[in-house]
């Protein structure tokens, strides 16, 4: 118990940014939450935290070992909740967000199927592309694709996310297909404007190493969907995950090149805030993408979206 008091106060401390805040949460006074702290550290043999009069702030070690503790307190208050639930039903509220190509395309599809299976459950779902603050602004869990930032929120790797390069065979004949990312510099590309997320550019694999280009574009625009609508209509290549463009790809309309360049993938996650007891919803919900996304044959190009 005493461990587990002691993780549970460094994981308050990290996030909260401060032996008061923790303290506070819990009900107990900050110097409760100092010596667990000390005693963690003693036992790991660690410094996890560096302390000053105006701020807590992690070690490297410290950083590590924040990301284990906060997937081991929702791995137990998943079990807890898994035995506690028995034959209670999910309910209340659910808010939801996700990036608004993949949302309007994997994500809204769900959710009906989600509420007729847990019909005392409401849900509201929020697309957006900006990266939305879910814990100040109240939301159960996010969606998100691509490469995470460093958080203290909890994240569960859904799928694999791919990117291609893409261009019809038409625009293909008309310019030639480039054999190397260095080649891209000869063509129309269709890049996301540069107030848009993907700020490093496109990511290839040359010499076994990971490049990100940013390859210059005399169309670009910030909407996603927009770029696939002017790849089809032939105006040039554009570099787009594998849920939006496999259909095209296996019907013909697509072609994609510089595969042998395609670098590894990233991932699609569900996100959520840390908490001590995740409510039955979320928890359904995460497993409802997890079984989901995990069917390989959802993925298929000839699925049902």
């Amino acid at each position: 118990m005493d461990r587990l008091k002691q993780i549970e106060s460094f994981v308050a401390v990290a996030t909260k940014g401060s032996l008061t805040a923790a303290a506070n949460a819990e009900g107990v006074a900050p110097a409760v939450i100092g010596r667990r702290i000390d005693a963690l550290e003693e036992r790991l043999g660690v410094k996890l935290l560096v302390r000053t009069t105006r701020r807590i702030t992690l070690t490297h070690e410290g950083s590590a070992f924040l990301e284990d503790c906060q997937r081991l307190l929702a791995d137990l208050a998943n079990a807890e909740a898994s035995v506690s639930a028995g034959g209670v039903k999910a309910s209340g509220h659910l808010r939801l967000t996700a990036p608004a190509g993949f949302g309007r395309r994997h994500v809204a599809p769900l959710v009906p199927r989600f509420a007729e299976l847990h019909p005392e459950v409401s849900i509201s779902l929020n697309l957006s592309d900006r990266v939305v603050d879910i814990v100040n602004e109240g939301f159960d869990c996010a969606v998100r694709v691509g490469d995470l930032p460093d958080s203290s929120l909890v994240s569960v790797r859904l799928a694999d996310n791919r990117r291609l390069c893409v261009a019809t065979p038409d625009y293909l004949r008309r310019h030639g297909t480039p054999r190397h990312p260095n080649e891209l510099s000869h063509h129309d590309c269709l890049t996301l404007s540069s107030d848009a997320s993907q700020t490093r550019g496109w990511a290839f694999t040359i010499d076994a190493e990971l490049h990100h280009l940013r390859p210059s574009a005399r169309l670009d625009c910030s909407d996603g969907q927009v770029l696939h609508d002017w790849c089809l209509a032939g105006l040039g290549i554009a570099w787009r995950s594998t849920w939006e463009v496999e259909r095209e790809v296996a019907e013909g309309r697509l072609v994609s090149v510089l595969d042998d360049f395609a670098a590894p993938p990233n991932g699609i996650y569900a996100v959520f805030p840390q908490r001590k007891h995740l409510p039955l919803r979320v928890r359904l919900w995460i497993d409802f993408l997890k079984h989901t996304y995990g069917d390989t044959g959802y993925w298929s190009p000839h699925a049902a979206a």
